[in-house]
């Protein structure tokens, strides 16, 4: 049997798949030795969230714990609007819609749809300029959807002995680069 993805690691993996081997590794220490300015802000900026002090309102559900057993993942979403059907992903600054941050609500949505929840509307929120991008729902994207599942498919199936094909720009901002025999950094 598969284990379960983390929801939050589909991003990390397609910036670079072994950064999550790196992180795992790290996992016990503290993120002070190896986080920038960057992670921690993100951090802290999703502490609402993950306090369940966003919103008051009883319709909207915060940092709550959900899965899918149809693709083996789990996490928790960001804030669910149970009279709007909105599930929101937040990120502290969009400069660009990555895929990784789509994918990331497309598990999200697919783990509330599997749990029972009915979601109408999925969208971005950039926290620092409080902005929203509306997203199509995955069945309405088709391309985006297939990208998504096979991604998942790749996280299950792969093996950090493969080969592997560093990427320059990706090193250099690679939290991690000091610990990897293949990063493109001094």
């Amino acid at each position: 049997m598969e284990p379960y993805i983390q929801i939050s690691l589909l991003n990390d993996f397609i910036f670079c798949p072994r950064s999550i081997y790196f992180h795992q590794l790290c996992a016990t220490s503290s993120t002070k030795f190896y986080h920038t300015h960057y992670q921690t802000a993100g951090l802290n900026s999703h502490k609402s969230i993950d306090e369940q002090g966003y919103s008051t309102s009883t319709a909207v559900l915060q940092g709550i714990d959900v899965f899918s057993e149809k693709y083996r993942l789990c996490g928790k979403i960001d804030t669910y609007d149970s009279e709007k059907k909105i599930l929101s992903e937040r990120k502290k600054k969009i400069k660009v819609i990555y895929e990784g941050y789509v994918f990331q609500l497309y598990a999200q949505y697919y783990c509330l749809i599997e749990m029972g929840y009915t979601v109408n509307h999925i969208k971005l929120h950039s926290m620092d300029d409080n902005k929203n991008y509306a997203l199509s729902l995955p069945e309405k994207d088709k391309q985006m959807n297939n990208k998504f599942e096979k991604l998942i498919h790749d996280m299950q199936s792969f093996d950090l002995q493969s080969p592997f094909f560093p990427n320059m720009s990706k090193c250099a901002k690679c939290i991690y680069s000091p610990l990897c025999d293949y990063a493109l950094v001094d």
